[in-house]
């Protein structure tokens, strides 16, 4: 730049860039990129129980590691005839790093007596392992980040019989477009192992319309046929 331009640039407070030799200066380096999310592993497919919550704990597959307070890996007993799948941690469970606790905990807690359960006796588990941020529903990349961890625990759990709890873990663990009305009821097959598979509402759901009990109602009696079978 000639010296005249550069002096009406400096008169009118503009600051003119000049290109120098050598290393840019650390205050003038571009600012660092995003960080970006690990690339999905298939490792955990072949880990022990222990393995399996250590890696799910310290996961940065996808960005929900950047708000999550916890991780909420899953609870109850590891080799249960029932397995329960919801979506995703809601904002109680990522602050105690637990699966359905709260006012939708305490319901599910009492479907399960009702036919005869305790928490203890079966394995609650959702679908993504990290609360998506205001509770909207999960990304196709971060089902697909935790599809490993809820592949390894079904595995590993082998249960008789896997619920799906709510619209959005059934259709994406059936892999359907399908209404939960249309899902309701029918007994379908998951995974490779072809676990029989039935699909009912969330117990959050259920609060907010508690009309819809009766319907769950004939769901869990359901899952009582099939497990006695």
């Amino acid at each position: 730049m000639d010296s005249r331009r550069l002096a009406y640039l400096q008169a009118m407070g503009v600051v003119a860039w000049q290109p120098r030799s050598g290393a840019v200066a650390e205050s003038e380096a571009l600012p660092a990129a995003p960080e970006a999310a690990e690339p999905v592993s298939e490792a955990p497919l072949c880990m022990d129980w222990e393995a399996l919550r250590q890696t799910a704990c310290a996961c940065r597959g996808c960005v929900l590691h950047e708000t999550r307070t916890s991780v909420v890996f899953g609870v109850g007993s590891p080799d249960a005839a029932l397995m329960l799948i919801g979506e995703a941690p809601g904002a109680d469970e990522d602050r105690q790093g637990e699966p359905f606790v709260g006012a939708a905990g305490r319901l599910l807690n009492a479907m399960l007596k009702a036919i005869g359960l305790s928490r203890d006796e079966v394995y609650i588990a959702n679908m993504l392992k990290c609360r998506p941020p205001g509770n909207r529903d999960p990304r196709p990349e971060e089902v697909a980040a935790c599809g490993a961890y809820l592949e390894r625990q079904v595995q590993l759990v082998n249960p008789k019989l896997v619920v799906a709890l709510g619209r959005v873990a059934a259709q994406h663990l059936l892999e359907s477009d399908a209404s939960l009305g249309r899902l309701r009821g029918e007994l379908h097959e998951f995974g490779a192992q072809r676990i029989p598979f039935l699909a009912t509402y969330h117990p959050a759901y259920l609060l907010r319309k508690p009309t819809d009990k009766r319907k769950s109602w004939e769901d869990l009696k359901r899952i009582r046929e099939v497990l006695a079978r």
